[in-house]
C-alpha cells in the first residue's frame, strides 16, 4: 500500500510476541559485566581510593579506577559533528573522574564473571572524598564566589536574541504583562535502560552493541575518547525499547569499549539499573523563565519575551543547545511581532541533563502559552479568538530566522479543533459554575521544526538491493526507536518503485561499517531527511528495472512503467508485459546484459519547515482533595502529509500521554542540600499509567508541505509540547487560581489553593 495508508507496523509481531531481539538478549560466549562504582555524594573529590578487597573477590577479572583511563576529554552530546571548532561540543568528561559532578558521578567500574559479582565486588571499593559545597540553583551557580564545577567556570554559555523594536512595541502596548515559570527535571523512563556491550574481532577494531539513537555519532566520540582513528570502532543497533532523547547521548559505549580494550578483546556488557538511569544517564532541563508580553487593546500580541535559566547539571551533554533551539522553535506560532529571547545555561550538581522529546519546545511554550492566556483573559477574549487573530498564516516569515512558512494549518487546528471539542459550549458551561468541584477548558498552541538545520548537519543516505523474488532491502542508517520509521520507510520505497509494500523489507539494525551514513533519530527529523535519499534512490533503482525490461523487450524505456509490481505499458496500464519476477531473474542471470539491480544515493537537506498545531482539554478539579481528572482532551496537527495514519496517531497518543505526566505527576526530587536524588525509582517517581490517563483523542489537518519529499513535516516530538500549558489553563480556569510551575501535583495543588483561601 502508498504513502498514506494504516498499515501494520512491519515490527508489531516481533515486538508484542517476544520475537525481537534486543540489545539485552544478544550474548557472546565468555562475556563479562561490568558495574560501576558511584559516589554517594553530589560533590567532591576522591581524596583515597583502595581496590584492593575488590580485585582479590573471587570472579573478578578486573577494578580500574580515575587513574587507569585514558586522558582525553569527551563530549558525549549527539550532534552532527561540525567543521568548525567553534560549534562542536562541549569536552568535558573523562570515562571516569575523581572529582565528582553529581549524585551516582562514576569514579571507579568492576569487571567480573557475572552481574552478582561485579555488584558484590562494588561494595567492596573503599573510597573516601572531600565534600565541596553543593550547587543546584543558578543563583548558587553564578554567585563570584561559587566553587567552579568546570575549570571555565559555572555558566557554560548564554546568547540573546531580539527581532524588530522590542523597547518600542512594549511602549505601544496597551497592556503589558509578565510572570515567572517554571519547568522540572523528567527522567526518561524508557522501557529498555541504558545498555551496552563490545568486544574486539581484531586488534584494530572494536565492535560495540549498543542501545543507541546514533550509531554513527557514537562511533565519533567512542574513538574521541579512546584517541584511536574513527573507523577502528564499529557500532551496531539492534532493536531498540525506546530512547525519547536520552539514548541521543553517547552513554556507556565508551567504557564498553575502553574495557574491551584492556581486557584482550573479550566482551564486556554495561547495563545501567533503573536507578543508575535516574542519577546517571540524563534527565530533561529545568527552566526557570521570565516572560513579558505586550498586547493592544484589540487583541493583537505586540511583543513578548522570555529570560531562560537552563540548568545542565554536572556536564554540558547537549549544553546550550537545548536553551538555544527553542528560541528557533516558537517564533513560528506569533510570528507578526517583536520577539527577544535571552538565555543561559549553567552547571550545578544536579544529574546531567541532555536532549529529551521537544528538545526546549515544552519548557519555553508552558511560558508562552501561559502568558498568552493570561492576555486573553486580560483583555475579556474567549482564549481561542485570541489565538486565531494572532497565529501563523501561509508566508508569514520567522522572525529569528527569517525563514518562510510554506505550509501553515494553526489556524484550521484551532478552527476544527473548536468545533470537535465543543469549546463554545464547554466554556459557557465553565464560567457559570461554583462549588467543591469545578471543571475547567484549557487550549493551547505549538510550532516545532522538522530537523536541525542549520545548526547541524542534515545528510540522509539509502540503499535499495532487490532480490531474486523483487521483494526489495532497504537499509538506511536512520534509526527505527518506537516511532514506527522502519514501517514508513519501506512505504515510501514502495510508493515509488509501485510494488507492494509487503516486497519491502527494511533492514531495522543498523552497523556503521555498512549501513549508509546518517547521523541518526532526533529532532523529529527522520522521515522528512531520510525521504529525500529513498525518493532518489527508489527512483535510480525503477529506472533500472525499466531499462532492463525495455532491453528485454526491445521496446523504448520511456514507454514503459511499473505498476503493482509489474512491467506494463504506459499508455496501456492494465496490459502486463512482465510480473517483476520474470525481469529480476533475467537482469541476475542473462549472459549477455544481465547485472544485479541495487542503488543508493545521499541527500542533504537545506529546509526547516515547521510543524503546528494545538490542544484542547478539559479538567475537573475536587477543591477539597486537590485532585485533577481529566475529562477530555483533543490534541490537533498539521505535520503536513501523514504518511501513516495508524502510526502517526501511536505518536500522538504516546506524546500526549508523556505531556500529561510531565503536567500532572513527574518530578525528580532533589534535596536542595545534597544534591542526592530521592526518588530515584518508579515506584516513587510517578509517572501516568493507562488508569492515569482519558481517552487521548487527536485528528490531522493536511496541509501538504511543498520542501517535502513526500509532503510531510515533523510529527515525533510536537505531541508532546502543548498538553502541559493547555492543562494549566484548564486548572486556572476551574479554581481561579493561576499555577505558573509544573508538575501541578496534588501537593503543590494544594499550597496554591490554601494561599487563595479556597481550601
Amino acid at each position: 500500500m502508498p504513502v498514506g495508508s494504516p498499515i501494520l507496523r512491519v515490527d508489531a509481531q516481533a515486538k508484542v510476541t517476544g520475537k525481537a531481539r534486543y540489545t539485552d538478549d544478544l550474548t557472546m560466549l565468555g562475556m563479562r559485566f561490568a558495574k560501576y562504582v558511584r559516589s554517594p555524594i553530589a560533590h567532591g573529590k576522591v581524596k583515597r581510593i583502595d581496590i584492593s578487597k575488590a580485585a582479590a573477590y573471587p570472579g573478578v577479572d578486573a577494578v580500574f579506577t580515575y587513574e587507569d583511563v585514558p586522558g582525553f576529554l569527551f563530549p558525549t552530546a549527539g550532534h552532527a559533528y561540525s567543521l568548525d571548532p567553534a560549534k562542536l561540543d562541549v569536552a568535558d568528561r573523562y570515562l571516569l573522574t575523581n572529582h565528582v559532578r553529581h549524585h551516582g558521578d562514576a569514579v571507579a567500574i568492576v569487571v567480573a564473571r557475572d552481574q552478582l559479582t561485579a555488584e558484590q565486588a562494588v561494595e567492596l571499593v573503599e573510597v573516601e572524598y572531600d565534600e565541596l559545597p553543593v550547587i543546584t540553583t543558578a543563583e548558587q551557580a553564578l554567585a563570584e564566589d561559587a566553587y567552579p564545577l568546570h575549570p571555565g567556570g559555572n555558566l557554560l554559555k548564554q546568547h540573546s536574541i531580539v527581532t524588530g523594536d522590542l523597547e518600542r512595541a512594549f511602549a505601544e502596548s496597551d497592556l503589558v504583562l509578565e510572570g515567572d515559570y517554571h519547568t522540572p527535571i523528567h527522567q526518561h523512563c524508557h522501557m529498555e535502560t541504558v545498555i551496552s556491550y563490545a568486544y574486539m574481532e581484531k586488534e584494530d577494531h572494536i565492535i560495540i552493541v549498543s542501545s543507541t539513537q546514533i550509531p554513527h555519532i557514537v562511533r565519533r566520540v567512542v574513538a574521541t575518547s579512546l584517541g584511536i582513528p574513527w573507523s577502528h570502532v564499529c557500532v551496531i543497533k539492534p532493536y531498540l525499547g525506546g530512547g525519547f532523547g536520552c539514548k541521543q547521548d553517547v552513554l556507556e559505549e565508551p567504557m564498553c569499549a575502553f574495557l574491551t580494550m584492556k581486557l584482550g578483546g573479550i566482551p564486556v556488557k554495561i547495563e545501567l539499573t533503573r536507578e543508575e538511569c535516574f542519577t546517571a544517564s540524563r534527565t530533561r532541563h529545568s527552566f526557570d523563565i521570565k516572560g513579558k508580553m505586550g498586547v493592544s487593546r484589540d487583541g493583537t500580541i505586540k511583543a513578548y519575551e522570555l529570560d531562560v535559566k537552563s540548568n545542565t547539571g554536572g556536564y554540558a551533554s547537549h549544553g546550550h543547545s537545548i536553551a538555544s533551539a527553542a528560541a528557533n522553535k516558537i517564533p513560528y506560532i506569533y510570528p507578526r511581532l517583536a520577539f527577544g529571547y535571552k538565555a543561559l545555561t549553567f552547571y550545578s550538581n544536579l544529574p546531567n541533563a541532555g536532549a529529551m522529546r521537544g528538545y526546549g519546545a515544552p519548557q519555553a511554550t508552558f511560558a508562552l502559552e501561559s502568558l498568552v492566556e493570561e492576555a486573553a483573559q486580560k483583555l475579556g477574549m474567549d482564549s481561542v479568538d485570541f489565538r486565531l487573530k494572532n497565529v501563523a498564516q501561509l508566508g508569514d516569515c520567522n522572525p529569528v530566522n527569517k525563514k518562510e512558512i510554506k505550509s501553515c494549518g494553526i489556524t484550521e487546528c484551532l478552527t476544527r479543533g473548536r468545533e470537535m471539542f465543543g469549546w463554545d459550549k464547554r466554556r459557557a458551561a465553565c464560567l457559570a459554575q461554583s462549588g467543591p468541584i469545578r471543571r475547567g477548558v484549557g487550549v493551547a498552541c505549538f510550532s516545532y521544526g522538522s530537523n536541525t538545520y542549520p545548526a547541524g548537519v542534515e545528510v540522509s543516505g539509502a540503499r535499495l538491493v532487490m532480490n531474486q523474488d523483487a521483494t526489495v532491502n532497504l537499509q538506511v542508517s536512520a534509526t527505527e526507536i518506537g516511532q514506527g520509521a522502519d514501517t514508513v520507510f519501506g512505504q515510501m520505497a514502495a510508493d515509488v518503485l509501485c510494488i507492494p509494500d509487503t516486497w519491502v523489507r527494511t533492514i531495522s539494525t543498523q552497523d556503521t561499517d555498512v549501513s549508509p551514513f546518517d547521523p541518526g533519530a532526533f529532532a523529529s527529523r527522520q522521515s522528512y531527511v531520510v525521504g529525500p535519499a529513498i525518493l532518489e534512490a527508489a527512483t535510480l533503482l525503477k529506472e533500472k528495472i525499466v531499462a532492463h525490461a525495455a532491453l528485454m523487450s526491445g521496446q523504448p524505456a520511456r514507454n514503459l512503467t511499473i505498476r503493482d509490481g509489474k512491467v506494463v505499458y504506459i499508455s496501456r496500464p492494465d496490459y502486463v508485459l512482465y510480473e517483476m519476477p520474470q525481469v529480476v531473474m533475467n537482469a541476475y542471470y542473462n549472459q549477455d546484459q544481465g547485472t544485479p539491480f541495487f542503488a543508493e544515493a545521499s541527500h542533504k537537506t537545506r529546509t526547516n519547515p515547521p510543524s503546528f498545531g494545538c490542544t484542547f482539554v478539559e479538567v475537573e478539579v475536587d477543591i477539597p482533595l486537590c485532585k485533577v481528572t481529566i475529562k477530555d482532551i483533543l490534541n490537533l496537527h498539521d505535520s503536513g502529509r501523514i504518511l501513516n495514519p495508524q502510526t502517526a496517531e501511536g505518536q500522538v497518543q504516546g506524546g500526549m500521554g508523556m505531556a500529561i505526566g510531565g503536567a500532572l505527576f513527574e518530578e525528580m526530587l532533589i534535596d536542595a542540600k545534597t544534591g542526592v536524588v530521592l526518588n530515584d525509582n518508579l515506584l516513587d517517581y510517578k509517572f501516568p499509567t493507562i488508569l492515569d490517563l482519558p481517552d487521548l483523542q487527536c485528528s490531522f489537518v493536511d496541509a501538504h508541505e511543498p520542501q517535502s519529499a513526500f509532503g510531510n513535516k515533523s510529527l515525533g516530538e510536537p505531541p508532546i509540547i502543548s498538553p502541559g500549558p493547555a492543562l494549566r489553563n484548564a486548572i486556572w480556569m476551574a479554581t481561579g487560581v493561576k499555577i505558573d510551575e509544573l508538575p501541578i501535583t496534588p501537593k503543590r495543588l494544594y499550597e496554591h489553593l490554601a494561599r487563595a483561601g479556597l481550601i
